[in-house]
C-alpha cells in the first residue's frame, strides 16, 4: 500500500479491529502515552502510520474544528456524501455530553443512510458505551434519519483528509474478526 492513500489508512485500521485496551488502568493503549479516552488517539495513530496528514483528533471537538478551519469539513445533512477515508465525528444523544465526543474512520457508505466505520474505544454492540467501550470495532452508524429509529443519528460531520491518490483500490470483501460482518 502506498503511503498517504485511503488504501493505506483503511488497511492499517482494519488490522486493528479486535484490539482491546488494558483493563488497569482504564484507557491504556498502544495508541497514546496517557490513559485517557482514546478514539481520537486511535485515528491519529492510524493516520500517522498510513502517512496521511490530519489534524490532532485526541480532543474530538478540536479535531473537528481544525478540519473546519482547513476547509476540509463536510457537515452531516440529508445531502451528506460520506466517503471512504473520511474521519467521522459523533455526538451521541442522551449520553450526558452535549458536544462532539467520539470519532472514527469511514470504511464505506452503505447506500441506505448508514456508514460502516472503524472506531477505537467503542464497543461491538449497541448496549455498551459507544464512546468509551475499550475496543477497536467495525460499526454501522446511521447518518440519515430514515435509519434513526434502529440506530439513532449521532453523526455531526466528516473531516476529509487530502490523500495522495483520490481513488480507492480496495474492492475485495473482508470479514470483521470480531462480528463476522463483511466490509
Amino acid at each position: 500500500m502506498e503511503k498517504g492513500t485511503i488504501d493505506a489508512l483503511l488497511g492499517i485500521a482494519k488490522k486493528e479491529i479486535g484490539y482491546i485496551e488494558q483493563s488497569v488502568p482504564e484507557n491504556k493503549t498502544k495508541y497514546q502515552k496517557t490513559p485517557q479516552p482514546w478514539c481520537g488517539a486511535f485515528v491519529n495513530w492510524v493516520a500517522k502510520k498510513a502517512g496521511v496528514e490530519i489534524p490532532n483528533c485526541v480532543y474530538t471537538p478540536a479535531g473537528a474544528k481544525a478540519f473546519q478551519d482547513k476547509k476540509q469539513w463536510v457537515p452531516n445533512s440529508p445531502k451528506a456524501n460520506p466517503q471512504a477515508g473520511d474521519i467521522v465525528f459523533f455526538d451521541f444523544p442522551n449520553d450526558g455530553i452535549e458536544r462532539i465526543s467520539h470519532c472514527g474512520i469511514v470504511v464505506k457508505d452503505n447506500g441506505d443512510g448508514t456508514i460502516t466505520t472503524i472506531e477505537g474505544n467503542t464497543t461491538h454492540d449497541r448496549k455498551g458505551d459507544q464512546r468509551n467501550g475499550g475496543e477497536v470495532c467495525l460499526k454501522v452508524r446511521a447518518y440519515k434519519k430514515k435509519n434513526s429509529k434502529k440506530l439513532g443519528v449521532a453523526v455531526i460531520g466528516y473531516g476529509r483528509p487530502k490523500y495522495a491518490k483520490s481513488t480507492l483500490a480496495t474492492s475485495h470483501k473482508e470479514a470483521c474478526p470480531t462480528c463476522g460482518r463483511s466490509f
